[in-house]
C-alpha cells in the first residue's frame, strides 16, 4: 500500500494536518474540521494510500512557508500541490488560486468567474471540500451579504486569516 506521510502543525489559529504523497502536498487541512473523516476517506481512496505519521523534506518546507505566511513574510506558496477530488472540485479549487492575497470575493462572483452562475451551492460545497487550506485560499470567499460563512477551520479561523492578509499592507 502506498503511503501519505502526515504531520501536525500548530498555527496561531488552530492545528493543521499536513500530508505529502510522492513529492507533492495532498493535505493541509484543519485537524478539527467537521469534514475531517470524509476528506481523509476521499484522499486515501483516490490515492489508494494510507496515512503514516512522519516527516518529509516537503512537509518541513511546507511548514517553513506557512510560518512565513503567518509572520506576514509570504503572500504566495511555492509548493508542488496535489489536490485530490472530482474534475468539478479541481476546477473550483483552481479558481480559488486566482483570488489575490488580501482580497475577498463572494460565492456568486466565484460562480460567475467560472461561467457557472447557477452553480453557487455546488461551488460552495466544493470550496468546503478543499483539503489544501491556506495553500488553496478558500478562506477568501465570503457570503453575498459580505459576511463570513462556512470554513473548515471555523469562522474565527477564517476571520483571523482574512485579517492577517488585509493588515499585511500596514507592515510592508
Amino acid at each position: 500500500m502506498k503511503k501519505i506521510v502526515t504531520k501536525g502543525y500548530a498555527t496561531p489559529c488552530g492545528e493543521l494536518i499536513i500530508g505529502s504523497y510522492e513529492g507533492q502536498i495532498c493535505l493541509c487541512d484543519w485537524r478539527e474540521s467537521g469534514r475531517r473523516e470524509a476528506t481523509d476517506r476521499r484522499i486515501r481512496h483516490m490515492l489508494q494510500a494510507e496515512y503514516v505519521a512522519g516527516e518529509s523534506p516537503l512537509i518541513t518546507e511546507t511548514i517553513r512557508q506557512l510560518e512565513e505566511y503567518f509572520a506576514r513574510q509570504r503572500k504566495e506558496f511555492d509548493l508542488p500541490l496535489l489536490p485530490v477530488g472530482s474534475d468539478f472540485q479541481l476546477s473550483v479549487w483552481r479558481s480559488l488560486q486566482q483570488i489575490p492575497y488580501g482580497t475577498t470575493i463572494t460565492y456568486a462572483t466565484q460562480a460567475q468567474r467560472m461561467q457557472q452562475p447557477s452553480a453557487i451551492r455546488a461551488i460552495a460545497n466544493a470550496n468546503g471540500s478543499n483539503a489544501l487550506s491556506i495553500l488553496i485560499p478558500c478562506h477568501r470567499v465570503i457570503g453575498s451579504n459580505r459576511k463570513l460563512t462556512g470554513y473548515a477551520g471555523g469562522l474565527d479561523t477564517k476571520r483571523y486569516l482574512l485579517q492577517l492578509e488585509q493588515q499585511e499592507s500596514l507592515f510592508f
